[in-house]
């Protein structure tokens, strides 16, 4: 009768010291989740918000006297001759708004479509400066860019950033596991781009009622914001392996979304996490779909070269990325080429 020998893979139970870092460990994780999603919420307020003040000089100093009272520090205004100018500081997205004095009754100029929570604030701001007036004037309210009447909140827009980041991820990871060769990913993420863009512009303009403007530059906005993420984190995997999606997975998720101001405006975000949130692809990405779908394409350039940037990073690090590994194949290669020499096989002994 033979007795079973315990088998190598018959593992101890972990050290107490294992478990413990693995809790220290989780609860960092968690902490730091807590953190990229609630400090922005939290914190949010409205800091060097940028609008135009329109009237004669002695109003406009009254005006950022009366603003700096309320709401120090809260707006960073440009001073413009009348409401023509202002509304072109709007339209072309310079400004969120404008104060207008300059025709003798007040008047608010808004583009609700570039920030609901920031044309709100500045609504009631001007309201409480047409109230000190005497006798009250009564301000009036014109939206140079309002959000659809569809969705006049602008929740479709603010829940769509998210899906588009980890369409991006998803993409890069699925890519990686089921497509051999550089030149097939990328291939197939820019593909993916294009239908995704097509398919995710679709959705929130025709469907959800979210969008306004050109349907091809909405898609093409959405493709491009696609590709920027998940050409990155490609190239990051091509590098590093998997730890490469693990670190775009944190830039992407855990800085790029909730930094991006996609659902107030990046001046409301804490510090300097709204100017952050704009180099990355998630909040260049919300700014370029507001340009095109609002502003017919007004203020995307910086937008557009941001991600611009990140795609062709993308690109050069998956062709770095393949390079190497061609360079590594080709030395094995060699190697097992030098151990099985034809001089080697025609030394062999004939029964060998």
């Amino acid at each position: 009768m033979s007795t079973r020998t315990p088998l190598a893979t018959d593992a101890l139970p972990s050290r107490w010291q294992t478990v413990a870092t693995a809790v220290a460990l989780l609860t960092a994780i968690v902490s730091g989740l807590l953190i990229a999603f609630a400090w922005p919420s939290v914190r949010s307020s409205v800091h060097d918000v940028p609008i135009a003040v329109a009237g004669p000089t002695t109003a406009v100093a009254q005006i950022r006297t009366a603003l700096d009272q309320r709401l120090p520090g809260g707006f960073e205004i440009t001073e413009v001759a009348d409401t023509a100018a202002a509304e072109q500081l709007v339209r072309d997205r310079q400004v969120y708004g404008a104060i207008d004095f300059s025709s003798g009754t007040p008047q608010v100029i808004l583009a609700s479509a570039a920030s609901t929570a920031i044309a709100q604030t500045l609504q009631t701001m001007a309201t409480g400066l047409g109230q000190t007036e005497k006798p009250r004037a009564p301000v009036a309210v014109h939206d140079l860019a309002a959000l659809p009447a569809d969705d006049p909140r602008g929740a479709g827009l603010a829940a769509g950033a998210l899906p588009l980041v980890m369409g991006g991820l998803l993409s890069a990871v699925l890519l990686t596991r089921l497509v051999r060769g550089t030149a097939r990913r990328v291939t197939g993420a820019l593909a993916f781009a294009a239908t995704g863009g097509l398919a995710v512009a679709a959705i929130l303009q025709f469907w959800l009622g979210s969008l306004s403007g050109s349907y091809p530059a909405n898609a093409g906005a959405v493709a491009l914001s696609i590709a920027a993420t998940s050409l990155t984190v490609l190239g990051l995997e091509s590098l590093l392996g998997y730890a490469g999606i693990g670190i775009g997975a944190v830039v992407m998720m855990l800085i790029g979304n909730p930094f991006s101001g996609t659902a107030t405006a990046p001046e409301m975000l804490p510090g300097w996490s709204g100017d952050l949130g704009q180099l990355l692809p998630p909040g260049a990405g919300g700014r370029l779909l507001r340009s095109t779908a609002f502003f017919d394409g007004r203020g995307a350039t910086h937008a557009v070269a941001v991600l611009v940037a990140w795609v062709t990073l993308g690109a050069v690090l998956c062709l770095i990325g393949g390079l190497r590994a061609r360079r590594t194949a080709d030395a094995a290669a060699g190697h097992r080429t030098i151990r099985t020499s034809p001089a080697d096989i025609t030394s062999a002994p004939l029964g060998s």
